[in-house]
């Protein structure tokens, strides 16, 4: 809904701790930019915080394009600020180039839009 509704960057903060999604933090978010047409801001923790002690967060925030690749990103082990370029035009280029949006049949979305009994 957010790219259907013009978005031109989404945030994800999260406290993500390492393991197997360690993995998957580089590839589900650039995969959501390219797919909704936007830029995503992956924001993680970084350290060890107590009391909770759960493991370790491993940062490496970063912010991606439509296009899916990384335009910045943080280190995994310091707390760092990053800084990254947005380019408008290069969502309208994307979403023209692909139209992700073109063939979607919002007619078949009842079933994901009705709580489960």
């Amino acid at each position: 809904m957010l790219g259907l509704k013009g978005a031109e960057i989404v945030f994800n903060p999260s406290a993500t701790v390492a393991g197997t999604s360690e993995y998957l933090w580089k590839l589900e978010q650039p995969a959501h930019a390219v797919a909704k047409g936007y830029y995503k801001a992956a924001i993680n923790r970084v350290g060890f915080e107590a009391p909770w002690n759960m493991g370790e967060f491993y940062s490496q925030s970063y912010l991606s394009p439509p296009r899916g690749n990384f335009v910045a990103m943080a280190s995994r082990d310091k707390e760092e600020v990053i800084v990254g370029e947005l380019d408008k035009k290069l969502i309208w280029e994307v979403m023209s180039a692909w139209q992700l949006y073109l063939d979607r049949r919002p007619e078949t979305y009842q079933e994901m839009t009705t709580l489960l009994p």
